[in-house]
């Protein structure tokens, strides 16, 4: 399935097209619920083997009492370029936000060109939920509510990129809608962290590999779990007909932490040694995610499970790209992308369960 076709469907399944079915609410049929669960860099290859060992239980009943496969991305794919195709089913020179920045500045919702989903369900009567979702900073209005995701800006974060204020700390917009939300959040949930950790710099890594990346994943999982608190929270307390949720965690982890072998390029011993299990073990916790989440689907509700992109090692010929080895920020050496100099963009994963 390619990612332009992915909002056309999903809209198709919501509540806003059952008068074009014939099956409208009158009937006495109780009205489906659509929730989108978003994984960033999600690799099949990666997660196949976990699924042979029985360590993705919640996503193999998925597999199990649906259908799976390739998503196929966008050009030179990134999270905010990907995510708004997906939002408006257009390509990325259509709906204006083509990458982390646009023209020198942070990419932000004001910049959408074209009526994102969220948009179009709320003028039909849809409610709606969203959060964590990337390049949705600042929050726009829905019948409903919204929580931003990556590119918000705030304290020790002014320019909104691959880095998680808290829930106070966010400057620069609202990261919550309605407005009155926020405070809700706080006392129920919690100043929980927006997107994900930032990576360390390769100064900061230098002689204290160990001791960096094991205070990084700590942080990860510590961002994670407050992330599955918020969704537990919202699926109880705010359910709506259409609900996106998104974990970003496990691209950052994969662009540092790939389980490359010494023959790989990019491979550094005193890196690329430490923490093999990392990339794989952010599949295992992002599936205790999912279980979370699945406890509030019934028999009525569709849930799609879709990755913006895959991930792979780099390539020997990209050791001649001054800026392959370096993440979004320019500082912290990588070993894997999703889009490489030849053109090849990884494709990403796709899930789905319903009545």
């Amino acid at each position: 399935m390619a990612l332009r076709r992915l909002v056309a469907f999903l809209f198709f399944l919501s509540p806003v097209a059952w008068p074009l079915l014939g099956r409208a609410q009158s009937s006495g049929k109780p009205k489906p619920r659509v929730v989108v669960v978003g994984v960033n860099g999600m690799e099949l290859d990666v997660i196949r083997p976990l699924l042979l060992k029985g360590d993705l239980p919640n996503l193999a009943k998925v597999i199990k009492n649906g259908a799976h496969g390739k998503l196929r991305t966008v050009n030179a794919p990134n999270c905010p370029r990907v995510y708004s195709t997906m939002f408006t089913s257009t390509q990325p020179e259509e709906h204006g936000v083509t990458g982390f920045l646009v023209g020198g500045i942070t990419a932000d919702t004001n910049m959408l060109k074209r009526e994102p989903i969220w948009s179009v369900l709320s003028k039909n009567g849809i409610t709606v939920g969203m959060a964590n979702v990337p390049a949705t900073f600042p929050v726009m209005p829905v019948n409903g509510y919204m929580i931003s995701g990556m590119l918000t800006r705030g304290k020790n974060c002014e320019d909104g990129v691959l880095c998680a204020p808290k829930l106070s700390e966010v400057e620069g917009g609202d990261a919550v809608y309605p407005a009155a939300m926020k405070d809700e959040l706080l006392k129920k949930v919690g100043d929980f962290y927006i997107d994900c950790e930032r990576m360390p710099s390769a100064e900061q890594l230098n002689g204290r590999e160990t001791e960096v990346i094991d205070a990084w994943l700590k942080k990860v999982q510590l961002i994670r779990d407050q992330q599955t608190q918020l969704f537990d929270y919202l699926l109880a307390n705010h359910p709506a007909d259409f609900t996106w949720l998104v974990q970003s965690c496990e691209d950052r982890t994969g662009h540092w932490l790939y389980p490359i072998a010494p023959y790989n390029v990019g491979y550094n011993p005193k890196l690329n040694s430490l923490r093999t299990d990392s990339f794989p073990n952010q599949y295992i916790a992002f599936d205790k995610v999912l279980g979370t989440i699945l406890k509030h689907v019934d028999e009525n509700t569709y849930v799609f499970i879709v990755s913006d992109h895959g991930i792979k090692p780099l390539r020997e010929f990209e050791d001649t790209d001054p800026h392959a080895h370096m993440d979004h920020e320019k500082t912290t050496p990588v070993i894997a992308k999703h889009d490489f100099a030849d053109g090849d963009d990884v494709p990403g994963s796709f899930f789905a369960m319903g009545p």
